[in-house]
């Protein structure tokens, strides 16, 4: 057998498009590498028939897969008579049958199916997944406000916008704004810097994907911080006063926003309000949180306490507590507990706030209330990675491989789960963390949708370039993510922006999850390129004009974000070029805004205005209003390929003249007010 394959039995793509209908090889060198991920040995050629020999001799003894999906075609095979049982997920009697073809009605869930041959030669214990057939549909055409949390300060936030803030917005938009949605940025717990180091600030590259981060606490709003005894509440006034002056050098001083900064002002708050008692209710309410958590939380919490003695990399700390089962972790857990007990109790606590602010969305009247984001992956040195290590491949990270419009590919840095270890364990993994951000979101969006279908594996030392597609199992992955949206009564939202293999779009909306459109990219891509008419856009999508990863709307509008990029060496070629482009690229779109009775080449905030109620033609079912956009903030929130060259995550909500837009001036601000009053005009 040869190497090729070898790999197709692991689901490890040979060859993949850079473009449309031009196949590149895979170098044999990612291909061996992906495979010893999965801890195949390649290194000769007798081992190559040997992995293959393997794998096929345990399929062959297997009924059915690890995991399974009512309705697959692999019960196609099965032989008339085999003993089936299956052991409902929740308890209940087991159900037993012998196979004639069909499954019999079960519930919706995560079943144990047992499934013997009638002559007991193979066997097999599977997890049966039984789900609706598509994820909940919006209610009805929905409009709302795109936003990243941190960027968004009040007059009370402590340096960063926290879930105070979050439910003040809430509040006021969907009540006087009439907004159906808001969607936040990815809201997972990040890895904690290093002393004299810093945290790594983008939201998509988390420590945990699990569990929120406590960074977003209001402080104040906390029940026991009333309760201080005198002495800390003096200290947490100190403390207030310290956040003050952080909140005032990010309002008026031009700072940037400091989320190292603010923990360690609220960590010391925390720290005082934890020594308040729980009264019974809480306390109550805590243990139950603990119990639903179990081992996820447990371990979560105890890597977070690890890090506060041995720092943030756990592959640096002393090896017998690189694995979270050993005797010596469990050791240094007993004498952690008070530190454990402390960050799962944090956990606890945003988990309570992001609830009242899911409760002041559905308050206020929103259709959809918080759109949760759910990040692609975690860093390698974080919380999951720890807790979970058999789960990922070893050696390698995610990416995207070379394309028309980035030759050199992308390396994400984020270790990709390996298939084989899910589908052992029923996607217990996946399932946790769905539940966990359904809990509080009327919808969730899954960044990077195409990784329910496969991911571009990088090896580790090797260049974007030389990677290879590893496929993951969609049908099991969109069961689940149908099951637990059905379970929530939650939409999802897909992000399938950049190279979407084909048939996955229409995999997707089959499946009821909604696509996401941005305007810039919507183009009659067959026909000449022009800007795609609004009776021609996909109904099943949030559409909108611009992401967190794309500059502003008034910045493509005035060309400042070539500017930007080319004073960061980011363009591709000359100055005046790349100027021109764009120049032609928006008066195509005003042009078309034009046509449709529209105003367009005037001023630039009703050019901005003319975009989003072109967007409101189209037939979406949602709409998302990028929040910056509505009061004509310039710089972007990202610039991708970039570190430290651009201050990436950090950039406060601002208007055209780069002052900062707190949350009060947000509620009182013309241009927004006019600017919202123009986008519902077209409902």
């Amino acid at each position: 057998m040869s190497l090729a394959q070898l790999a197709v039995l692991y689901g490890i793509d040979s060859s993949y498009e850079p473009a449309p209908g031009v196949r590149q090889p895979v170098s044999p060198a990612a291909l061996r590498a992906a495979l010893a991920a999965f801890g195949v040995d390649t290194s000769t050629d007798a081992a190559v028939d040997g992995a293959v020999f393997d794998i096929q001799e345990r399929r062959r003894k297997r009924v059915l897969p690890d995991t399974v999906v009512a309705g697959s075609r692999v019960f196609g095979a099965l032989p008339d008579g085999t003993r089936m049982v299956v052991a409902p997920e929740g308890g209940g009697a087991s159900v037993e049958w012998s196979w004639s073809g069909d499954l019999p009605q079960l519930p919706y869930g995560v079943h144990r199916l047992y499934a013997e041959t009638p002559d007991g030669r193979r066997a097999s214990a599977s997890h049966l997944i039984v789900a609706p057939d598509r994820a909940p549909a919006p209610p009805g055409r929905s409009h709302g406000l795109l936003v990243q949390l941190y960027s968004l300060l009040s007059q009370r936030s402590w340096g960063m916008g926290d879930l105070g803030d979050l439910a003040e917005l809430a509040a006021w938009s969907g009540r006087d704004l009439g907004v159906d949605f808001l969607q936040v940025n990815p809201l997972h717990a990040a890895v904690p810097g290093a002393p004299g180091g810093s945290t790594d600030p983008s939201p998509y590259r988390p420590s945990s994907r699990r569990f929120p981060d406590p960074v977003h606490l209001r402080i104040e709003d906390i029940p026991e911080y009333a309760y201080l005894a005198p002495e800390d509440r003096e200290r947490a006034a100190a403390l207030a006063g310290r956040a003050a002056e952080l909140r005032e050098s990010v309002l008026g001083k031009g700072a940037l926003i400091d989320r190292d900064a603010v923990w360690e002002l609220k960590s010391q708050a925390l720290e005082l309000i934890r020594a308040v008692p729980l009264g019974p209710g809480r306390r109550a309410a805590y243990c139950a949180f603990l119990a639903e958590g179990g081992d996820d939380l447990e371990r979560h919490a105890t890597w977070y306490a690890l890090a506060e003695r041995h720092g943030p990399d756990w592959r640096g700390w002393p090896e017998e507590l690189r694995d979270p089962g050993s005797a010596a972790t469990a050791r240094a857990a007993h004498e952690l507990m008070d530190r454990i007990d402390f960050h799962s109790r944090l956990i606890w606590l945003t988990d309570t706030q992001l609830g009242a602010a899911a409760a002041a969305a559905r308050d206020a009247g929103m259709a959809l209330g918080l759109i949760h984001d759910l990040a692609v992956g975690v860093h390698p040195d974080g919380a999951d990675t720890w807790a979970h290590g058999g789960l990922y491949a070893a050696g390698t990270s995610v990416g995207a491989p070379p394309d028309a419009f980035n030759s050199r590919g992308q390396d994400w840095g984020l270790p990709p789960w390996r298939p084989d270890r899910l589908a052992e364990c029923g996607y217990a993994p996946f399932r946790a963390l769905l539940r966990g951000l359904f809990a509080h979101a009327g919808a969730l969006r899954i960044d990077h949708v195409m990784g329910l279908f496969r991911l571009w594996w990088i090896p580790e030392g090797h260049p974007p370039t030389d990677g290879a597609y590893v496929r993951y199992d969609s049908e099991a992955l969109l069961a689940l993510l149908v099951l637990e949206a059905h379970r929530a009564g939650a939409v999802v939202i897909g992000e399938d922006l950049g190279t979407v293999e084909r048939g996955v779009r229409e995999e997707l909306a089959a499946r009821g999850i909604l696509g996401t459109s941005v305007l810039w990219f919507e183009r009659d891509w067959e026909h000449g390129s022009r800007p795609l008419p609004p009776d021609r856009w996909r109904a099943d999508c949030l559409a909108t004009v611009t992401t967190h990863d794309l500059p502003s709307t008034a910045a493509k509008l005035t060309g400042d974000h070539v500017r930007l990029r080319h004073r960061l060496g980011l363009l591709s070629g000359p100055l005046d070029s790349e100027l021109a482009a764009e120049a032609a690229d928006v008066r195509e779109w005003l042009a078309l805004a034009a046509e449709l009775g529209l105003p367009a080449e005037g001023p630039e905030e009703t050019d901005v205005q003319s975009l989003y109620r072109l967007l409101r033609r189209t037939p979406a079912r949602l709409t998302g209003i990028w929040l910056p956009d509505a009061v004509g903030d310039r710089r972007p929130q990202n610039v991708p390929g970039t570190w430290a060259e651009y201050p990436n995550w950090r950039i406060p909500v601002s208007g055209p003249d780069g002052r900062v837009v707190t949350l009060e001036e947000l509620a009182g601000s013309a241009r927004l007010h006019a600017f919202m009053a123009a986008v519902r005009a077209e409902s």
